[in-house]
């Protein structure tokens, strides 16, 4: 198939594998911030094709994951309510909370349906008018535009009855916030899907304050081979910088349409994030020109405090300082059927990843 099995070559791959071995120096350790490279790496088996000397941890890449249980706790209180449909992309409904989760709630007789784009979500607003629909909007700058496209067509439409609770984060706060708390790492795997839209423009500062090789990688076995060979050359030769292997996709520029929707829609606010806490800058709230569909102001809800699960440590394998195995937790208790943690319950989260291919 076009695009796929071009980039699983088995040779194009052999000769990537070699180029990597072919490293002769001390200990490195590479980060991913993608759920989507996570889940790559651990299905395409990469660990176990790297020599000894190079290594891979996976960070806060997983939307799902690094959304706080204060969001969830609030999404489920406006679930509860008669008068509300709240509407999510898959992942979140399976969710705990500090108490229940969306899916639990849904059967439960709450109206919480699943959604695969914001469209959906306006136009059941627009079938239902007596209900108020909010949509929950999570994810990186991947999927802040199509929320915040939703919200222009809100406007244009005057649709009164839709909202949006939004939990959307930028990443680079993040990646830098992993090098100041001295986790270890030698370079960055830049998420591909989140650089379509921002542009590979985004990563400068965290390679030139911080002196880390940056390499925007695609999703296939040679994309993600080809630019832990990059990042190798980058320490090698002491040109640090911010280079694309992802070229049929990703630009320097990225897409300014959406980067410009983004900037009218959203504000920059200090935002949580798993693992790392509070981070300045790092989420997106509404801005005051869409303040009416914005459903953190309009809508006034006692939510339940939140709790923690006890034992889980998805924090610190966001962070990058555990393992998923490390967990008491991982497969006796926590496991993609029964999830704990965040970590657990999207395919883009590491300790499913780990869970389902099994690799190190």
């Amino acid at each position: 198939m076009k695009y796929i099995s071009e980039y699983r070559d088995k040779e194009l791959v052999r000769i990537l594998v070699d180029k990597i071995h072919a490293y002769r120096g001390p200990q490195v350790r590479f980060m991913e911030v993608c759920g989507g490279h996570t889940m790559a790496i651990q299905k395409f088996g990469i660990p176990s094709l790297l020599p000894d000397n190079v290594s891979l941890v996976s960070g806060p890449g997983c939307p799902v994951c690094v959304t706080s249980l204060q969001f969830v706790d609030h999404a489920i209180a406006l679930g509860r309510r008669d008068d509300f449909i709240i509407t999510t992309y898959g992942d979140l409904i399976r969710v705990p909370g500090s108490s229940s989760s969306l899916e639990q709630e849904k059967s439960r007789g709450s109206d919480i349906r699943m959604v695969y784009s914001t469209l959906e979500s306006l136009a059941i607003a627009r079938d239902n008018p007596g209900k108020k629909v909010v949509f929950l909007g999570i994810g990186f700058e991947t999927t802040a535009p199509a929320s915040a496209a939703a919200l222009v067509q809100a406007r244009k439409e005057n649709l009164d009855n839709f909202y949006v609770l939004s939990a959307h984060k930028v990443m680079p706060p993040a990646m830098a916030a992993i090098v100041n708390e001295d986790v270890k790492l030698n370079g960055y795997l830049a998420p591909g899907h989140v650089s379509t839209i921002t542009g590979s423009g985004i990563y400068r500062d965290i390679s030139g304050k911080f002196g880390l090789p940056v390499v925007v990688a695609g999703f296939e076995p040679s994309d993600i081979l080809q630019s832990i060979h990059m990042l190798l050359e980058q320490l090698r030769t002491g040109n640090i910088t911010v280079e694309i292997q992802y070229k049929r996709v990703v630009t320097p520029e990225g897409n300014q349409k959406a980067q410009k929707m983004m900037q009218d829609v959203f504000r920059l606010r200090d935002d949580w994030w798993r693992g790392l806490g509070i981070l300045p800058l790092s989420g997106l709230g509404i801005s005051d020109a869409y303040a009416q569909w914005d459903a953190e102001r309009v809508f006034d809800i006692e939510v339940e405090p939140t709790q923690e699960p006890e034992g889980c440590i998805c924090g610190e394998v966001l962070k990058g300082v555990s393992h998923p195995t490390e967990c008491i937790l991982f497969d006796s208790v926590c496991n993609p059927a029964n999830p704990v943690g965040t970590c657990m319950v999207s395919e883009e989260g590491a300790c499913q990843a780990f869970y389902k291919y099994g690799t190190e």
